[in-house]
């Protein structure tokens, strides 16, 4: 049986009625073509079966046209909890909007970054995403890929987006004492993640700026899991029964505190309002519905491939820092 021939490049331009290279603009989604040549194109490559060579267009580019997206979890974690999820979706949907693929990893570990940076080469990718690297964890250092943080790193000369985690947490704890709450607790977010402190620091700040002292009593550590919002919640009202708010640092959390205070016959939000960050679906679907913080994670993922792109584009550039609104979307828990 004969193996059909693969139609070349040139067979389409010919096909569409265009020159080679307005053709191969259109393959490599330049955006300097007009409309009528990349539709005469983009039909010629479909009634032909075209497939670009993209080996071939690796080495005339030095581009792989690939984006790793690295999560420092574990897999669990990345595929339970709903801020990933939503992240991994608005990257993934703007990375294919650029015409790019994308390859997601779930690297634990110091260990698993590093075997991690055997694929991390310009070979294999043309940048990274990279989300959710605690403190003394790190990138392999490759300077010709480019990498672009989803939450500010240690390093302030990196590339990074984010939310306003200290605005965004200076709110909740604004809008719990404007509904006349004093004796306000806090559940953090791991203290070796940039998120976790600004999230503490702007609880402190709305603290100061009310007059109202910081209490070290009233703050029990979490890790943005749920078990962690279960027990800090039972710590905080067994140590300090007189509290009447908790905001924790994110929604995971405030749910698994919402539980533990249902258990132990604690109203929310009568004698105890309860706060988030996140914005969650499962936030909204509580009973009572969570206040909390919204992180728009479409702009979010949206700014940091616009972001790497740039970078891909011009490696010399300046790092960029990109910081998004947390806006308070008020439920019934407080």
């Amino acid at each position: 049986m004969t193996r059909r021939r693969q139609p070349t490049l040139e067979e389409v331009a010919r096909h569409a009625g265009v020159g080679r290279g307005t053709a191969s603009r259109v393959v490599n989604g330049s955006a300097h073509v007009s409309p009528r040549a990349r539709e005469a194109v983009e039909r010629a490559i479909r009634e032909l079966g075209y497939v670009p060579n993209q080996a071939a267009r690796t080495l005339k580019t030095r581009r792989t046209d690939t984006v790793a997206l690295v999560i420092a979890e574990e897999e669990e974690r990345v595929f339970a909890e709903p801020f990933f999820a939503g992240l991994v979706r608005a990257v993934s949907r703007a990375v294919e909007e650029s015409s790019r693929r994308l390859v997601l990893s779930m690297v634990p570990g110091e260990e698993q970054l590093r075997r991690l940076g055997q694929f991390l080469t310009p070979q294999h990718v043309d940048g990274v995403v990279a989300v959710s690297l605690h403190d003394g964890l790190s990138l392999p250092d490759h300077a010709d890929v480019p990498v672009v943080y989803v939450g500010r790193p240690a390093d302030g000369r990196a590339n990074y987006v984010d939310v306003d985690n200290v605005g965004g947490a200076r709110q909740v704890v604004e809008h719990l004492l404007a509904r006349g709450r004093r004796t306000i607790a806090c559940i953090t977010g791991p203290q070796d993640m940039s998120s976790g402190r600004d999230r503490l620091d702007g609880y402190r700040r709305a603290l100061h700026a009310a007059g109202l002292p910081f209490e070290a009593d009233l703050v029990e550590a979490g890790d943005f899991s749920d078990p962690s919002g279960v027990a800090a919640a039972g710590a905080l009202v067994e140590r300090r029964p007189d509290l009447d708010a908790i905001f924790a640092a994110n929604d995971v959390m405030a749910l698994g505190a919402l539980r533990e205070l249902g258990r132990r016959g604690i109203d929310v939000p009568g004698r105890v309002a309860l706060a988030g960050f996140d914005g969650s679906a499962a936030a909204a679907a509580s009973v009572p519905v969570l206040t909390t913080v919204d992180q728009p994670l479409a702009r979010l993922g949206a700014a940091a491939v616009e972001v790497l792109a740039r970078r891909i584009e011009d490696a010399s550039s300046e790092p960029e820092s990109v910081v998004l609104t947390a806006e308070l979307k008020v439920g019934e828990s407080t």
